[in-house]
């Protein structure tokens, strides 16, 4: 999702290589390498990862090739190309087992395997490549999806009479891929910027909160909409309760605010399911 938003957004604006499978494999440095020495790119955006946390679970080791090896190769491509590196990342390298917002400093403690590959990723990209920004990112949605946000509208206008159950004892920061493709424009254009920036939009909500809105927004608000436990939904990766990320370094650099959840959905629901 970020990926095709970055490119819709890019094109026209900047010369863009949109390198993928099977041409390009984060996990083969030689086929970086093919990419790199074809492309020579000035900066490399690296949206590649398995991010599905609970088939992270059941596959240890090929989360690890992916999120951990893999960033190590692009970090180590980066250095032999002169590019600058932007690599994403998430807000499960926390553990998120404390309320309140957690800070670019805040120590990480990641409880998944999905969150553990990912801060070894960070970490190779922080050891290996200097010219460096790592963008957490969380509760993620954009066009075309798949996200949570495509889910809940599917199944709200599959059944209307159904009663749709929405954990309410998670809380984050719903953010468009949209709004991070904002964030990353504004950091390309400032090079002397280095280190790890909070990408997520502003406010706090849970899931259940987040579907109301969804659904309102997309003219479903008749739907039912029941609040539940995460007990009540059990699965092979715990999610973590606490999911806010503070973006207090983003305005430190005097970059621009990230939008607030409501003003970013409220820009996509209509766009992506028009009345």
């Amino acid at each position: 999702m970020l990926g095709r938003t970055l490119v819709r957004r890019w094109q026209g604006a900047h010369t863009l290589f949109v390198a993928d499978l099977p041409e390009c494999d984060v996990t083969a440095p030689e086929s970086l390498e093919a990419a790199f020495g074809a492309f020579r790119p000035e900066a490399v955006v690296h949206c590649a990862a398995m991010t599905n946390v609970d088939a992270c679970e059941g596959d240890r080791e090929r989360a690890y090739r992916l999120n951990a090896e893999g960033s190590a190769n692009v970090a180590r491509a980066c250095v032999r190309a002169g590019a600058r590196l932007i690599a994403i990342s998430t807000d499960y390298v926390f553990s998120g087992d404390e309320p309140g917002e957690r800070a670019e400093t805040d120590a990480t403690a990641p409880r998944t395997v999905y969150g553990a590959t990912k801060l070894a990723g960070e970490d190779a990209v922080r050891a290996l490549c200097p010219d460096h920004v790592i963008g957490r990112v969380a509760w993620l949605y954009g066009p075309g999806g798949p996200s949570f946000v495509h889910t809940m509208v599917r199944l709200a206008r599959e059944d209307p009479a159904r009663t749709l159950t929405v954990v309410d004892d998670q809380f984050g920061n719903p953010t468009s891929t949209d709004a991070v493709a904002g964030a990353l424009e504004a950091i390309l254009g400032r090079p002397e910027l280095r280190g790890t920036f909070h990408l997520t939009c502003e406010g706090v909500v849970s899931w259940c909160g987040f579907t109301r809105e969804i659904l309102r927004l997309a003219g479903l608000g008749g739907v039912a909409v029941r609040p539940c436990a995460t007990e009540a939904f059990p699965r092979p990766a715990p999610r973590p309760r606490h999911s806010a990320l503070s973006k207090a370094k983003l305005a430190a650099a005097g970059l621009p605010p990230m939008p607030t959840w409501q003003e970013a959905l409220a820009r996509f629901v209509p766009a992506e399911w028009p009345v």
